[in-house]
């Protein structure tokens, strides 16, 4: 009788944009699954998506509804793609119907960073002159650096970090400094471009910055049983509380919507913050309760900023961009 040889584990397909920071986190993803199951393989499949297509508009005017994903989630819907590998902040809080957040990793600083010219290497957010010409594509980093700093002009800048940072560095200059992430130019080996880690008190981070938000297939229990290997717990209570924050204000991830959050314990504080584009009104304020309520914490906090003004100032910054 001859013995039946057992076909080998099929090979899992990992979507992701074609972008250097894309692949960078996607390869981490890949060989962290490869270290815990050696008996798997796993292919790597390139996308480009519509907000890698578009740069000479900003990005707040294009919309935001799957700016970075769409094509990733179609991949996946028609089975050419087992998951996609995402930066956590572009991933909408509302998925397409059959697609879920399958697991989010331990988040590297999420944190922005101040990025500058070579002959502004002694200066600080605090010490650049009257006038200095700052580069950034968020609406979240230009409301609250308006908020503080209104002596500067704000310039939009697209393209990925390789190109920002070029036109930073350009001979002509366009810019005096640029905001970026920390947690991406850490990836990318580039950590010794920043100047300044902005603390919290000036400019609360994007929702999901800093963690990757891998996206499968609902119901797909043999990819979400490989996903565990990578996932990390108190980065998705984190993650959580903060989607369910902004999915509360209806806001995505290109209007002014920052915050914090940091677990003690089982305790999660959450800080939130609506601005107005002109920096003028900013509302923040911080809720608290435990790790496993942490999307209630999300809505109870946006409850709060809503009482204080926020859903005026969004609506506001909503017409203001359809214009």
């Amino acid at each position: 009788m001859t013995a039946t040889i057992a076909s080998p584990p099929r090979s899992i397909r990992i979507a992701t944009r074609k972008s250097q920071l894309a692949l960078v986190q996607t390869h981490w993803v890949r060989d962290r699954l490869k270290e815990a199951f050696p008996d798997r393989s796993f292919e790597v499949q390139e996308m480009s998506t519509q907000g890698d297509k578009i740069l000479d508009v900003a990005l707040s005017k294009i919309g935001d509804k799957g700016l970075f994903t769409k094509e990733l989630e179609v991949g996946m819907l028609e089975g050419r793609a087992d998951f996609a590998v995402h930066s956590l902040k572009d991933l909408p809080t509302q998925l397409p119907e059959g697609l879920i957040l399958g697991c989010v990793t331990e988040r590297e600083n999420p944190a922005d960073a101040l990025v500058v010219r070579k002959e502004h290497k002694d200066k600080t957010l605090e010490t650049l002159p009257k006038g200095a010409i700052i580069g950034t594509s968020s609406l979240r980093r230009l409301a609250q650096l308006r908020h503080s700093f209104s002596h500067f002009v704000f310039e939009d800048i697209r393209g990925n970090l390789n190109t920002r940072l070029a036109k930073l560095d350009a001979e002509e200059k366009q810019y005096d400094a640029i905001i970026l992430a920390v947690a991406g130019l850490e990836r990318l080996g580039m950590g010794d471009r920043i100047h300044q880690v902005i603390p919290a008190e000036i400019s609360l981070h994007a929702v999901g910055q800093g963690a990757l938000g891998i996206e499968c297939r609902e119901g797909d229990e043999e990819i979400l049983h490989l996903l565990q290997a990578i996932s990390h717990q108190p980065t998705t209570y984190r993650a959580l509380a903060e989607r369910s924050f902004l999915r509360e204000l209806e806001g995505g991830c290109q209007v002014p919507i920052g915050v914090n959050t940091a677990i003690a314990g089982e305790t999660l504080t959450l800080t939130g913050m609506v601005a107005a584009l002109d920096g003028k009104r900013l509302i923040k304020d911080t809720v608290r309760g435990k790790t496993t309520d942490a999307e209630q914490l999300g809505l109870d906090l946006a409850g709060l900023l809503r009482g204080k003004g926020a859903k005026e100032i969004l609506d506001e910054i909503f017409a203001e961009i359809q214009r």
